[in-house]
């Protein structure tokens, strides 16, 4: 979900602990509690129920603040992730599989999986950019393909929850592979996840189709993700090397 809904105003604030100012954003929600939400990008979001007052939302965040600081500490440990190359060779990940890229001389533009390559044919060399737009486009389209046909399988997998199949848009997410907004009943998905084993995708799509049916991440809500897909632990941790 967003950080806020729409009209609720987003705030900056920041407090200090132990030396160091730690500046977040804020909004109200419909929450019942305050919740922190740490960004890959170390930013803080914090949602609070209606008409808290800001002395109790800088008391939750310094209430936290040790907890930030551990997380910020582990965020600048992690190892950079490397750019994507688009050059001949470079490897493209989809449906789990590694794809080379090679190219070829053609008269019509064309990205094809051919084997263990994918080849793109154009009339000449293209430019490292007009490669990554091919690419991204075809990424598209492939999962377009895909997500329609994997939740619709889904979808009836989980027929005796009486679930409705919600409308699935398919982008980039930065922090998510997927949400359910019960404000437009729509659910969102990675476009990353094309390049992730099946499996994957149909635990993420299960998912979200769950949080039709319970909203929190509870003991509740994991046995139901279970019933369907009872190695989610697994496919969830597959996920990771797909960022």
């Amino acid at each position: 979900m967003p950080l806020a809904s729409r009209g609720d105003e987003i705030k900056h604030d920041s407090v200090e602990w132990a030396g160091v100012a730690i500046a977040y954003s804020w909004c109200h929600s419909r929450r019942r509690t305050l919740g922190i939400t740490i960004r890959p990008d170390k930013s803080l979001a914090v949602r609070v129920p209606l008409r808290t007052p800001l002395k109790d939302i800088r008391a939750f965040v310094t209430h936290r603040a040790e907890w930030v600081l551990k997380v910020w500490k582990k965020l600048d440990a992690r190892p950079t992730q490397p750019q994507q190359d688009y050059g001949s060779g470079a490897l493209f990940m989809f449906q789990g599989q590694a794809f080379r890229l090679e190219f070829e001389v053609g008269s019509h533009c064309s990205l094809q999986l051919r084997d263990v390559l994918l080849v793109l044919t154009a009339a000449e060399m293209p430019s490292e950019e007009t490669v990554r737009r091919i690419i991204d486009s075809w990424y598209r389209k492939q999962a377009l393909t895909i997500v329609k046909e994997r939740s619709i399988a889904c979808h009836r997998m989980m027929e005796e929850e009486g679930l409705p199949l919600p409308t699935i848009t398919i982008r980039p997410m930065k922090t998510r592979w997927g949400s359910y907004s019960y404000q437009t009943r729509r659910i969102t998905l990675n476009l990353n996840l094309v390049k992730a084993p099946p499996v994957c995708l149909d635990y993420v799509i299960i998912h979200e189709l769950c949080h039709i049916k319970v909203r929190h991440h509870g003991p509740d809500f994991w046995r139901m993700v279970c019933r369907y897909r009872p190695d989610y632990l697994s496919e969830r941790g597959q996920l990771k090397q797909y960022t």
